[in-house]
């Protein structure tokens, strides 16, 4: 007899919808469990907790399974679902990131998994996913990482060398194989070239803009030394220059070194699993739904100033870009990229260039990297205008955490010509 349940784990079941049953998982178990004859048990749980997913629900699927020769096994699932509130189905509209990380999973993900194989090498990007026959929304299901070990890292404390070398081996495997796949295969859809940088979106990016700059610069006016950029910071919030510039650093340089970027990477967005010994065993990466196509520079800027930790920050900043650039280059020759490959001066070239993107994570995904989980902290709840979220929003820039960040980032930025207005 099955036996269907459902858990919630920090919130609610209502999370999980009622189209969420064990019979809509059955092709899905004939494709990815040998011999397998029924299910004995279903439960769905929360599979994030509070403050840890923004965009998404993330649910966690338990099934108990027979097996043709009588034997039991349990298998588990993540399933991604949207938020079906009228702010997010608005936003939605727009910009289906479902759709987009669908064929990210279905397509490009093996597509580059492919061109290692042919080379030789064995490399996994990504969990496996799954088609869910029967969904009545959109969604995204995926083997669940867990059961092989692996876990998130600690976001808060953010990355030590060890976490951020294996973070950048693994990005520069997906880059080199993104830019070998438009030599061999041509350009990606203009979805992934656009992204979210479309005029359709311009008037709800002036919006959302609008409250989250008034909360920086009000926050920036406390930071200490502040007084050598404050005036830079202001003629750069000017809501026209913001999201020109903001535009401009979307666009594919021709004359540059362009990669399908992962466009969300930081911390929370990649995995790792461990030896018995507490060192790093492998790297994979989740979360396609930014993915864009243009300069290196967008992943680089986003990961480094979000995700390493406070010692490291600016100290390891150019190490890291040669260690990338190194493993870069090494990936391109196997792959036998067939442009030239860029030199090192050429990626530090591209840095200052596209310096802007450095200051737009450092006041955009790096306040919500080093956010204290809380219930409040949700998507809806940052860009919304409501003044009942004013509160959480002035906490992203004025928390210890970090303002201890953000003081030494400006003053970098500043020196690098990054606040300068082109």
């Amino acid at each position: 007899k099955m036996s269907a349940t459902s858990e919630s784990n920090n919130q609610t079941s209502s999370n999980v919808p009622d189209w969420v049953n064990a019979e809509l998982f059955i092709d899905v178990l004939k494709e990815s469990v040998t011999g397998f004859a029924k299910i004995k048990s279903f439960r769905v749980k929360n599979g994030s907790t509070a403050g840890e997913n923004y965009a998404t629900i993330m649910l966690r699927v338990f099934i108990d399974v027979e097996l043709q020769d009588g034997k039991e096994k349990s298998v588990q699932y993540m399933l991604k679902l949207p938020h079906l509130t009228e702010f997010v189905q608005k936003m939605l509209e727009n910009n289906n990131i479902f759709e987009a990380e669908f064929k990210m999973y279905k397509e490009f993900v093996p597509e580059m998994e492919e061109l290692y194989r042919n080379a030789g090498v064995e490399v996994k990007f990504g969990p496996k996913s799954y088609e869910l026959k029967g969904a009545k929304t959109d969604y995204i299901l995926l083997e669940d990482l867990t059961p092989r070990g692996f876990k998130n890292a600690n976001r808060l404390e953010g990355l030590d060398k060890a976490h951020c070398e294996s973070a950048l081996q693994k990005l520069a495997q997906w880059h080199a194989a993104s830019a070998v796949r438009v030599a061999t295969k041509g350009d990606y859809p203009k979805e992934f070239i656009v992204g979210i940088f479309k005029e359709e979106n311009r008037a709800m990016m002036v919006e959302m803009q609008k409250s989250i700059s008034e909360k920086f610069i009000a926050g920036c006016k406390t930071y200490k030394g502040n007084e050598k950029y404050i005036e830079q910071v202001v003629n750069i919030i000017s809501i026209h220059y913001l999201i020109e510039g903001m535009f401009n650093m979307g666009k594919v340089d021709p004359l540059g070194f362009n990669v399908l970027n992962h466009g969300d990477f930081w911390s929370n967005n990649m995995m790792f699993s461990y030896d018995a010994f507490g060192k790093i065993r492998s790297t994979c990466l989740i979360d396609f739904q930014m993915s864009q196509y243009c300069s290196v520079t967008k992943d680089l800027y986003y990961f480094l100033l979000s995700s390493t930790k406070f010692e490291d920050k600016l100290t390891k900043f150019d190490y890291y870009i040669k260690f990338y650039h190194e493993n870069l280059v090494k990936n391109l020759k196997l792959l036998k990229y067939s442009k030239s490959i860029p030199t090192l001066t050429e990626i530090h070239m591209s840095l200052f260039r596209y310096g802007f993107l450095g200051y737009l994570t450092a006041v955009g995904v790096m306040s919500v990297v080093l956010l204290e989980p809380t219930e409040d902290a949700n998507l809806e709840n940052f860009l919304n205008d409501d003044k009942g979220t004013d509160e959480l929003k002035s906490s992203l820039t004025t928390n210890a955490r970090y303002r201890k960040h953000i003081e030494i980032i400006l003053p970098w930025l500043l020196n690098r010509g990054a606040l300068e207005i082109n």
